[in-house]
């Protein structure tokens, strides 16, 4: 027996009910919806929905239990590797060798602050020149100049970008921008070394290694000045270290186990 009462939906409500019953499909989701497709598909993810009585069925158990904070992958299965035959071990325990120290801590502070600051001024005009955006902090000052940051803020910023896609390939030397960040990652130490100067002193070839370092900085962001300045540093550096190795007389200063 029907109800005589029963109010006829009007035409709107007949499309709407009509789309509700199509296919999903019919309906593409736009990209910058704040609806994802995964929350229709997926409808029992939802906090709570309605029980066969009309109440409340809360989902909560069936979600999987979370590992404790204070777990990781090494508090699961694992391995311990075998250990090394003694010989082995007490090979590796002998005493340090000797690495050649032949710049005075001076030398090495100068040198390491010209490649300090030449990286930060090719970052500088780097992101000047292709008018890449520096975000503003509220505990910095706008960049005015290359020494307004330091040169490892230099080197987040252009990770960011870099990882953000805010940097086209074509503007690296050869399009490198899968090894960008790793060379910017090799050239960090060059900031803790320029700015701390209470460290231990550094052998010939990590010097070297800094500059080179900072030289393959220059050479992916395409700076030819740049480039020039510390390659003339570098052959001017190794020039000093081997004529510094060939005199007998010069009283350097040796390095030690914690020379680094």
């Amino acid at each position: 027996m029907g109800l005589t009462n029963t109010v006829r939906p009007n035409r709107r409500q007949m499309e709407d009910d009509a789309r509700l019953r199509s296919s999903p499909e019919q309906y593409p989701w736009e990209e910058d919806s704040p609806t994802s497709r995964t929350g229709y598909e997926f409808p029992s993810e939802s906090p709570a929905t309605k029980g066969p009585q009309g109440g409340q069925q809360l989902h909560g158990r069936n979600y999987p239990q979370r590992r404790p904070s204070n777990r990781d992958e090494f508090d699961g299965p694992h391995q311990l590797l075998a250990l090394p035959p003694s010989d082995v071990i007490a090979a590796q325990e002998q005493n340090l060798p000797h690495l050649p120290t032949n710049l005075l801590v001076n030398e090495q502070d100068d040198i390491l602050s010209q490649v300090n600051d030449c990286l930060s001024k090719c970052a500088f005009n780097f992101v000047a020149k292709y008018q890449f955006p520096v975000p503003l902090e509220p505990d910095k000052r706008p960049v005015g100049s290359a020494a307004d940051r330091e040169w490892n803020e230099w080197v987040y910023l252009l990770k960011r970008l870099a990882t953000k896609r805010r940097i086209p390939a074509r503007v690296l030397y050869n399009g490198q921008i899968k090894q960008l960040v790793t060379v910017l990652e090799n050239s960090l130490e060059m900031r803790h070394a320029a700015k701390h100067q209470s460290r231990p002193l550094k052998d010939d070839r990590n010097v070297l290694q800094l500059i080179s370092a900072g030289l393959q900085v220059a050479k992916i962001l395409k700076d030819a000045s740049s480039m020039a300045l510390l390659d003339n540093l570098y052959v001017h550096t190794e020039a000093r270290i081997q004529s510094r190795r060939s005199n007998p007389g010069f009283i350097g200063q040796p390095a030690s186990a914690s020379t680094v």
